[in-house]
């Protein structure tokens, strides 16, 4: 029944990039072979992608995949602490599956993820990779999110070895433990607040910072290159302090800040605690005249947990919708029929981004060997949804990304540097919490 099945699928996704049928003819034959309402809207998607690409004859760009499946394993966090996050990480590799078997495969075979909940947890997700890569068989890997389950995992993939792109990981201490067989896909979480810290604060002549940060790698990274930027542009660091993970209450360290009165409040954060941050420094009276937050800031569900409190509020971003990059606009329009009511963030991009890396680098070293594809990622040098380039040193770290700043304005988030992406002005200072309307 498998097999009948799976043939049906390839002759349906050959019917439609060919362009030989309607759009209720493809949302007809896909329910009729058991598809999910998300690969029968990334059909829809190929569809209209093949009919513009068919040749007049009507054949189409590419064959059907047909033979085994090519299995990729990943854990990635969609319950946990990080769930929320990891969440549009996972859509992204569910995308890039479906469009993969629309228009050829790889390898002119099927692609097949097997993904995992690593509920936000290391050990946990450590666990995952063993069974994935001796239970399951995958033929290649993605990396999980976050840099603490990436670091764990690392450790698995690199016994194996087994290349891994870190689709969801940015702290350099991975890079720093001589691993041969990883590879960074965006900025490296110390230069999340360069930008802010060397830039727009001297130009506003911001004196002072008070840095907070959660106790696990990756919001540990962002601080310490934050105190090495401040300290580069003679900025004053007047607070220093971490709070434990999964803290529900940061009064205390925030009460410190509001003594200390910087002119800027940086957080080392992950979503739920840039949330808590800014709800606690308006019912404390937090009035830093520039507040940013690493990976919270940068997400949709910012603004819909805070409302207009987010409002003014900056946050690096490794992406945003709206720029002009390679297959960005198809992207964005892909993600959006396929998840219905959900607005990709900076990680649907990084996720979708280390796929394209990974089919990029498979199909010129034109095989599954792991030492071609190692060898391939890195030389590889080619541009992805995400801005800049994919580029890495010779340790796998990535050097070739141009990470982005956005502030929240009237509940939009908005470029405002580098000046290449810019698509607003900064608006500075913050009002104290009690002068906004």
């Amino acid at each position: 029944m498998k097999s009948r099945n799976a043939d049906s699928v390839r002759q349906l996704t050959a019917e439609v990039m060919a362009g030989k049928l309607s759009r209720r003819e493809i949302l007809q034959r896909a329910a009729a072979v058991g598809l999910s309402v998300p690969l029968a809207a990334a059909l829809l998607g190929a569809g209209a992608a093949g009919a513009q690409e068919a040749t007049p004859s009507g054949t189409p760009t590419a064959p059907p995949p047909s033979g085994p499946p090519i299995k990729i394993g990943a854990s990635v966090s969609t319950t946990g602490s990080n769930g929320r996050t990891g969440l549009y990480q996972q859509e992204a590799f569910r995308l890039w599956e479906a469009q993969k078997n629309a228009s050829g495969g790889l390898l002119g075979r099927p692609v097949q993820f097997i993904i995992y909940d690593d509920q936000s947890d290391p050990t946990t997700g450590a666990r995952l990779y063993e069974r994935l890569l001796n239970e399951d068989k995958v033929d290649l890997v993605l990396g999980p999110y976050s840099s603490s389950v990436t670091q764990a995992v690392a450790q698995v993939t690199e016994r194996a070895p087994l290349p891994l792109l870190a689709a969801g990981a940015s702290a350099s201490d991975i890079w720093k433990r001589n691993y041969r067989y990883v590879f960074g896909v965006y900025s490296i979480a110390e230069d999340y607040f360069k930008s802010i810290l060397l830039d727009i604060a001297p130009a506003q002549g911001y004196k002072t910072a008070a840095i907070i940060y959660e106790d696990t790698l990756f919001p540990t990274a962002t601080a310490q290159g934050a105190i090495a930027h401040c300290e580069t542009a003679g900025i004053q660091v007047v607070v220093n302090e971490k709070y434990p993970a999964k803290a529900t209450d940061v009064s205390s360290v925030l009460t410190k800040v509001r003594d200390a009165n910087p002119d800027m409040l940086i957080g080392g954060s992950y979503l739920p605690d840039a949330v808590l941050i800014t709800r606690q420094s308006k019912e404390l009276g937090v009035n830093p005249k520039l507040f940013a937050f690493s990976v919270g800031a940068a997400q949709p569900d910012f603004a819909e947990a805070l409302g207009a409190d987010a409002n003014y509020v900056l946050g690096p971003s490794m992406w945003e919708p709206e720029i002009d990059t390679a297959g960005n606009q198809a992207f964005v329009e892909a993600y959006r029929a396929m998840f219905p009511g959900r607005e990709p963030d900076y990680h649907s991009a990084t996720g979708y981004s280390a796929a394209q890396v990974l089919e990029a680098a498979v199909t010129a070293a034109g095989s599954l060997d792991r030492e071609a594809i190692r060898e391939q990622l890195l030389s590889l040098q080619m541009e992805t949804v995400l801005p800049g380039k994919y580029q890495v040193n010779e340790q796998g770290q990535m050097i070739g990304h141009i990470p982005l700043t956005i502030q929240w304005q009237n509940l939009a988030r908005v470029i405002v540097a580098p000046e290449q992406f810019a698509a607003g002005d900064l608006i500075l200072p913050t009002p104290p919490w009690n002068q906004r309307g």
